[in-house]
């Protein structure tokens, strides 16, 4: 069950990650800056949503670097989540519409992850 203050924080950090990817829209030449903080807002967000952040993002990392196979299909999804965000985070990578799209994605997956465990949509 997920408490209030987890869920407030999810559910504000999907807004944020939905308006930094609309001012990366918006003003091109600032899409970099806007998708690297829509990128991880969207990561934050599936954090909160899934339980304490700072437990999630060591979770992540430590199975990132066994490099076993994991076979539970959450955690899969969060790794591929951490993944894209760290492609994302490479400068050369946030140029042009495939960035965009990469990060719109990732942002849309987040926001459908949220709204399934806040049982919330959330606003625009």
């Amino acid at each position: 069950m997920m408490d209030e203050h987890r869920r407030e924080w999810a559910l504000r950090f999907i807004r944020e990650a939905k308006a930094e990817l609309e001012a990366a829209r918006k003003i091109p030449y600032m899409a970099p800056r806007f998708l690297a903080e829509a990128v991880r807002k969207a990561q934050s967000a599936v954090y909160y949503s899934l339980g304490e952040p700072a437990y999630m993002e060591n979770l992540v990392k430590e199975l990132r670097g066994q490099r076993k196979m994991v076979t539970d299909p959450i955690l899969r999804c969060i790794i591929s989540i951490d993944e894209d965000v760290q492609i994302l985070m490479q400068q050369e990578f946030f140029e042009g519409k495939d960035a965009m799209k990469r990060a719109g994605n990732l942002v849309k997956l987040a926001s459908e992850i949220v709204e399934t465990l806040t049982g919330e949509k959330p606003r625009n």
